[in-house]
């Protein structure tokens, strides 16, 4: 899991200057609060997800990403879905999430806008940047 976790820092790092780069490490999504998630297929871990409580009615989806050699197979999509169902089974009322303005996340925020979050302003904490891009929907 730390491999697929540090790729996919490293290529937030690669989209974003450091002040932009708002992913969580290995130690961070292991923390109170935030449920880590993977998806796999004959044992190799493919795909990863978390979500993080904001509030009672509120949760944060972080840490998406899939596996470069799996992606168009739908697993972002199957892991965002599995995070909404477990979103509301823990009762949140809203599901927000910042995800990057560049061309390297065109399909991350395709992928959001086609499940239905839409374009926000910053939440908990995040100021604007001209490198997130913020969304959220209700549940």
């Amino acid at each position: 899991m730390r491999a697929l976790i540090e790729r996919h820092l490293a290529f937030t790092r690669a989209q974003s200057p450091p002040e932009d780069v708002h992913a969580l490490d290995a130690a961070e999504l292991t923390a109170a609060g935030v449920e880590f998630f993977s998806g796999r297929c004959d044992g190799k871990l493919l795909a990863i997800g978390a979500l993080q409580r904001l509030d009672a009615g509120h949760a944060e989806l972080k840490s998406m990403h899939t596996a470069e050699d799996a992606r168009r197979w739908g697993l972002g999509r199957a892991m965002v879905e599995h995070l909404i169902a477990v979103a509301r089974q823990r009762g949140y009322r809203r599901l927000s999430l910042e995800t990057g303005s560049t061309e390297g996340f065109a399909a991350a925020r395709a992928l959001y806008a086609s499940m239905g979050f839409e374009v926000c302003g910053p939440f908990d904490g995040y100021v604007e940047s001209p490198y997130s891009t913020f969304m959220t929907q209700e549940l």
